[in-house]
């Protein structure tokens, strides 16, 4: 199992300073953000799936060939189930744009959420994302590349008090996977929304280990104190809860990783730096993703 860590914490530094940063930190892989702009030009802390020429694409398989770091997946993260039809189609084409840069650069994988239409109920938006998702597992099979979804609930995304991307629990996860049974379509696993959901995350490893493609490493601490202030069904949303750097939370990470290697997965355990402690500046950022991977790294093999 290899670690690495997902570049969008990084989004104002440029990737070629993240590869070699991430490369003398010891890190062996990055996730790397992946955006569709309408024109050509380069962005910071990941690629724009619009600027995939030869000469660019020679680039940037030279930068982490140099630095001995590999794409472990590309990030294009956005609500492919929008109701709003000109987004909707943006999304897609972007996400498709994606897949196809995945295909130029050699990574095995692209990750998104299905997400969600805000007007329809959890069970309208499963048959929604029945008649959507198989042109992208397929679009994606075709050029050699895995779709993996994340399983972030991204609460208040469209509106207050609702979850914004419906792929979030696994009873949702074995309708998705009955729906298309395709082994290229999987999940991008991330254990801290499964445990403030009060979700199981270690038998949800053992339960879908062949549907985990890629993983995410982000930890989850628990405000007791706030959650008995306001409740679980807080308006203020994330209020009671915060993700945190692993180690600085409540996962059992020697439990999650053990459990990962037991069902097989050989992966890259990616973190995704999304602790409010250890961001802002550059050099917090960085101490964090230092942070997690002193934690980390003894465990892994």
């Amino acid at each position: 199992m290899k670690l690495g860590f997902l570049t969008g914490c990084m989004r104002n530094i440029a990737l070629e300073d993240i590869v070699k940063w991430a490369a003398e930190n010891g890190f062996e892989a990055l996730e790397v953000a992946c955006v569709y702009l309408p024109t050509s030009e380069r962005v910071k802390g990941g690629i724009n799936a619009n600027n995939m020429g030869d000469e660019e694409v020679a680039r940037i398989k030279k930068l982490f060939a140099d630095n001995g770091i590999m794409i472990s997946s590309l990030a294009n993260y956005q609500n492919n189930l929008d109701p709003d039809k000109e987004r909707r189609e943006r999304y897609h084409e972007g996400l498709k744009k994606a897949i196809e840069a995945a295909q130029k650069l050699e990574v095995e994988s692209v990750g998104t959420f299905v997400g969600r239409d805000p007007n329809k109920t959890i069970d309208e938006n499963i048959e929604l994302f029945k008649s959507v998702f198989p042109e992208f597992v397929n679009y994606a099979e075709e050029r050699g590349v895995k779709l993996v979804i994340e399983n972030c609930p991204m609460e208040g995304w469209q509106k207050e008090g609702l979850a914004g991307n419906i792929a979030y629990s696994p009873d949702i996860w074995e309708e998705m996977f009955e729906a298309i049974p395709n082994d290229n379509f999987g999940l991008n696993l991330d254990p801290s929304h499964l445990y403030w959901l009060g979700v199981d995350y270690i038998q949800a490893v053992k339960d879908f280990a062949d549907r985990i493609l890629h993983t995410h490493a982000k930890d989850t601490e628990i405000m007791y104190d706030k959650q008995a202030w306001v409740s679980i069904l807080s308006r203020y949303g994330r209020r009671w809860w915060r993700y945190r750097i692993p180690g600085l939370g409540e996962i059992d990470w020697t439990r999650f990783v053990s459990t990962l290697v037991e069902v097989g997965y050989d992966g890259v355990l990616s973190i995704e730096h999304e602790d409010p402690v250890w961001e802002g500046e550059e050099e917090k950022v960085k101490k964090g993703l230092i942070l997690g991977k002193r934690h980390l790294a003894p465990l892994l093999m």
